[in-house]
Protein backbone atom coordinates (compact mmCIF):
# COMPACT_ATOMS: atom_id res chain seq x y z
CA UNK A 1 0.00 0.00 0.00
CA UNK A 2 2.82 2.41 0.95
CA UNK A 3 4.50 1.53 -2.36
CA UNK A 4 1.34 2.45 -4.32
CA UNK A 5 1.03 5.75 -2.47
CA UNK A 6 4.68 6.52 -3.26
CA UNK A 7 4.10 5.82 -6.97
CA UNK A 8 1.12 8.19 -6.99
CA UNK A 9 3.17 10.95 -5.35
CA UNK A 10 6.15 10.50 -7.68
CA UNK A 11 4.16 10.00 -10.92
CA UNK A 12 0.72 11.61 -10.47
CA UNK A 13 0.10 12.38 -14.14
CA UNK A 14 1.32 9.02 -15.40
CA UNK A 15 -1.00 7.17 -13.03
CA UNK A 16 -3.96 9.39 -14.01
CA UNK A 17 -3.45 8.93 -17.75
CA UNK A 18 -3.11 5.18 -17.31
CA UNK A 19 -6.41 5.07 -15.44
CA UNK A 20 -8.49 7.00 -17.98
CA UNK A 21 -9.02 5.63 -21.48
CA UNK A 22 -12.01 6.77 -23.52
CA UNK A 23 -13.49 5.85 -26.88
CA UNK A 24 -15.17 8.85 -28.49
CA UNK A 25 -17.70 8.56 -31.32
CA UNK A 26 -18.95 11.68 -33.12
CA UNK A 27 -22.25 11.12 -34.94
CA UNK A 28 -23.83 13.40 -37.52
CA UNK A 29 -27.52 13.70 -38.39
CA UNK A 30 -29.63 12.21 -41.20
CA UNK A 31 -31.15 13.77 -44.30
CA UNK A 32 -34.89 14.25 -44.62
CA UNK A 33 -36.75 11.83 -46.87
CA UNK A 34 -38.63 14.68 -48.54
CA UNK A 35 -35.36 16.03 -49.93
CA UNK A 36 -33.99 12.64 -50.93
CA UNK A 37 -37.22 11.87 -52.77
CA UNK A 38 -36.49 14.82 -55.09
CA UNK A 39 -33.25 13.26 -56.29
CA UNK A 40 -32.90 10.85 -59.19
CA UNK A 41 -33.38 7.33 -57.86
CA UNK A 42 -29.76 6.34 -58.50
CA UNK A 43 -28.56 9.40 -56.54
CA UNK A 44 -30.68 8.84 -53.43
CA UNK A 45 -28.89 7.85 -50.22
CA UNK A 46 -29.16 8.21 -46.45
CA UNK A 47 -32.84 7.26 -46.53
CA UNK A 48 -32.80 5.26 -43.29
CA UNK A 49 -32.83 7.60 -40.31
CA UNK A 50 -30.48 5.35 -38.27
CA UNK A 51 -27.56 4.88 -40.68
CA UNK A 52 -25.13 6.78 -38.45
CA UNK A 53 -26.74 5.61 -35.20
CA UNK A 54 -26.53 1.94 -36.12
CA UNK A 55 -22.96 2.36 -37.38
CA UNK A 56 -22.10 3.96 -34.02
CA UNK A 57 -23.53 1.06 -32.02
CA UNK A 58 -21.73 -1.46 -34.23
CA UNK A 59 -18.47 0.34 -33.50
CA UNK A 60 -19.29 0.35 -29.78
CA UNK A 61 -19.68 -3.43 -29.86
CA UNK A 62 -16.38 -3.75 -31.70
CA UNK A 63 -14.63 -1.54 -29.13
CA UNK A 64 -16.01 -3.49 -26.19
CA UNK A 65 -14.98 -6.77 -27.84
CA UNK A 66 -11.42 -5.51 -28.32
CA UNK A 67 -10.93 -3.35 -25.23
CA UNK A 68 -13.18 -5.04 -22.69
CA UNK A 69 -16.77 -4.88 -21.52
CA UNK A 70 -16.03 -1.90 -19.24
CA UNK A 71 -14.44 0.26 -21.95
CA UNK A 72 -15.54 3.91 -21.54
CA UNK A 73 -17.75 5.00 -24.44
CA UNK A 74 -18.49 8.67 -25.17
CA UNK A 75 -21.11 9.32 -27.86
CA UNK A 76 -21.36 12.88 -29.21
CA UNK A 77 -24.53 13.19 -31.32
CA UNK A 78 -25.85 16.09 -33.40
CA UNK A 79 -29.34 16.52 -31.97
CA UNK A 80 -31.11 18.94 -34.39
CA UNK A 81 -30.97 16.46 -37.27
CA UNK A 82 -32.71 13.74 -35.26
CA UNK A 83 -35.31 16.14 -33.88
CA UNK A 84 -36.20 17.28 -37.40
CA UNK A 85 -36.28 13.75 -38.80
CA UNK A 86 -38.37 12.59 -35.82
CA UNK A 87 -41.00 15.25 -36.52
CA UNK A 88 -41.03 14.38 -40.22
CA UNK A 89 -41.44 10.64 -39.55
CA UNK A 90 -43.69 10.95 -36.49
CA UNK A 91 -41.22 8.96 -34.38
CA UNK A 92 -39.34 9.37 -31.09
CA UNK A 93 -35.80 9.08 -32.43
CA UNK A 94 -34.01 11.13 -29.72
CA UNK A 95 -35.67 8.97 -27.04
CA UNK A 96 -34.57 5.83 -28.86
CA UNK A 97 -31.00 7.13 -29.13
CA UNK A 98 -30.94 7.80 -25.39
CA UNK A 99 -32.19 4.26 -24.80
CA UNK A 100 -29.38 2.87 -26.95
CA UNK A 101 -26.84 4.84 -24.93
CA UNK A 102 -28.33 3.65 -21.63
CA UNK A 103 -28.38 0.06 -22.84
CA UNK A 104 -24.66 0.23 -23.61
CA UNK A 105 -23.65 2.19 -20.50
CA UNK A 106 -22.44 4.93 -22.81
CA UNK A 107 -22.11 8.64 -22.00
CA UNK A 108 -24.33 10.50 -24.47
CA UNK A 109 -23.50 14.14 -25.20
CA UNK A 110 -26.01 16.01 -27.38
CA UNK A 111 -24.57 18.87 -29.44
CA UNK A 112 -26.19 21.47 -31.69
CA UNK A 113 -23.22 22.82 -33.66
CA UNK A 114 -19.68 22.17 -34.78
CA UNK A 115 -18.40 24.49 -32.05
CA UNK A 116 -20.20 22.41 -29.42
CA UNK A 117 -18.75 19.22 -30.92
CA UNK A 118 -15.23 20.63 -30.59
CA UNK A 119 -15.99 21.76 -27.02
CA UNK A 120 -17.19 18.24 -26.17
CA UNK A 121 -13.95 16.75 -27.51
CA UNK A 122 -11.84 19.35 -25.71
CA UNK A 123 -13.72 18.63 -22.48
CA UNK A 124 -12.34 15.10 -22.21
CA UNK A 125 -9.60 14.50 -19.61
CA UNK A 126 -6.01 14.94 -20.71
CA UNK A 127 -4.67 12.11 -22.89
CA UNK A 128 -7.87 10.13 -22.43
CA UNK A 129 -9.12 9.73 -26.02
CA UNK A 130 -7.80 6.33 -27.09
CA UNK A 131 -10.01 5.94 -30.17
CA UNK A 132 -12.03 8.48 -32.13
CA UNK A 133 -14.57 7.71 -34.87
CA UNK A 134 -16.82 9.90 -37.00
CA UNK A 135 -20.04 8.63 -38.62
CA UNK A 136 -21.87 11.07 -40.83
CA UNK A 137 -21.80 13.00 -44.07
CA UNK A 138 -18.54 14.61 -45.09
CA UNK A 139 -16.56 15.92 -48.00
CA UNK A 140 -12.82 16.24 -48.43
CA UNK A 141 -12.75 19.41 -46.31
CA UNK A 142 -15.25 18.89 -43.48
CA UNK A 143 -17.27 16.64 -41.21
CA UNK A 144 -20.85 17.67 -42.02
CA UNK A 145 -22.90 17.16 -38.86
CA UNK A 146 -25.97 18.29 -40.82
CA UNK A 147 -26.64 17.65 -44.49
CA UNK A 148 -29.85 17.84 -46.51
CA UNK A 149 -31.90 18.05 -43.34
CA UNK A 150 -33.00 21.66 -43.07
CA UNK A 151 -32.10 22.60 -46.67
CA UNK A 152 -31.70 20.16 -49.56
CA UNK A 153 -28.04 19.31 -50.30
CA UNK A 154 -26.82 21.99 -47.86
CA UNK A 155 -24.97 21.64 -44.55
CA UNK A 156 -25.69 24.05 -41.70
CA UNK A 157 -23.37 22.50 -39.09
CA UNK A 158 -19.86 21.19 -39.63
CA UNK A 159 -16.27 20.88 -38.46
CA UNK A 160 -14.14 22.23 -41.31
CA UNK A 161 -10.47 21.37 -41.63
CA UNK A 162 -9.80 25.06 -40.87
CA UNK A 163 -11.34 24.42 -37.44
CA UNK A 164 -9.07 21.50 -36.52
CA UNK A 165 -6.52 23.77 -34.85
CA UNK A 166 -9.18 24.49 -32.20
CA UNK A 167 -9.18 20.83 -31.10
CA UNK A 168 -7.03 20.31 -28.01
CA UNK A 169 -4.19 17.93 -28.91
CA UNK A 170 -3.69 16.97 -25.29
CA UNK A 171 -7.15 15.36 -25.11
CA UNK A 172 -5.80 12.49 -27.25
CA UNK A 173 -3.53 9.74 -26.07
CA UNK A 174 -0.28 9.23 -27.93
CA UNK A 175 -0.96 7.06 -30.96
CA UNK A 176 -4.76 7.30 -30.63
CA UNK A 177 -6.63 5.49 -33.41
CA UNK A 178 -8.81 7.97 -35.30
CA UNK A 179 -11.06 7.21 -38.27
CA UNK A 180 -13.70 9.02 -40.32
CA UNK A 181 -16.40 6.93 -41.96
CA UNK A 182 -17.57 9.89 -44.03
CA UNK A 183 -16.99 10.27 -47.77
CA UNK A 184 -13.74 11.74 -49.13
CA UNK A 185 -12.13 12.63 -45.76
CA UNK A 186 -8.84 11.05 -46.80
CA UNK A 187 -8.51 13.39 -49.78
CA UNK A 188 -7.58 16.45 -47.69
CA UNK A 189 -8.89 16.51 -44.13
CA UNK A 190 -6.83 13.54 -42.93
CA UNK A 191 -3.52 15.29 -43.63
CA UNK A 192 -4.69 18.49 -41.92
CA UNK A 193 -5.90 16.45 -38.91
CA UNK A 194 -2.42 14.92 -38.62
CA UNK A 195 -0.77 18.34 -38.61
CA UNK A 196 -3.23 20.06 -36.30
CA UNK A 197 -4.38 17.32 -33.92
CA UNK A 198 -1.22 15.23 -33.89
CA UNK A 199 -2.59 11.76 -34.57
CA UNK A 200 -3.34 10.24 -37.95
CA UNK A 201 -6.94 10.17 -39.18
CA UNK A 202 -7.89 7.22 -41.37
CA UNK A 203 -10.19 8.56 -44.08
CA UNK A 204 -11.80 7.55 -47.33
CA UNK A 205 -10.36 8.25 -50.74
CA UNK A 206 -13.73 7.99 -52.44
CA UNK A 207 -17.21 7.42 -51.05
CA UNK A 208 -18.26 5.38 -48.04
CA UNK A 209 -21.26 3.06 -48.17
CA UNK A 210 -23.68 2.57 -45.26
CA UNK A 211 -26.07 0.24 -47.09
CA UNK A 212 -25.13 -2.81 -45.00
CA UNK A 213 -25.07 -1.35 -41.49
CA UNK A 214 -28.56 -2.76 -40.93
CA UNK A 215 -27.04 -6.20 -41.51
CA UNK A 216 -24.32 -5.62 -38.93
CA UNK A 217 -21.47 -4.40 -41.15
CA UNK A 218 -19.58 -1.18 -40.57
CA UNK A 219 -19.51 1.29 -43.49
CA UNK A 220 -17.01 0.40 -46.19
CA UNK A 221 -15.20 2.50 -48.74
CA UNK A 222 -15.74 2.19 -52.48
CA UNK A 223 -12.20 3.52 -53.03
CA UNK A 224 -9.40 3.08 -50.50
CA UNK A 225 -8.74 3.93 -46.85
CA UNK A 226 -5.82 6.36 -46.44
CA UNK A 227 -4.04 8.01 -43.54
Amino acid sequence: MRFLVLLTVLFPFASLSAAIREHVILCGGPALRKWEDLRNENEQHDRWWANFIRASTLRMAEIRLKHGSEANLVWIVYRPGYLTRARADGKSYPVWIQEQADKRNCQLIWIDSGAQAIAAINGRPARSIFTFDFFGHSNRYAFMLDYSNDIMAISKAWIHQRDLGRIRKSAFSKGATCQSYGCHTGESMSSVWHRKVGNRLIGANGKTNYSEVGQGRLPYVTGTWVR
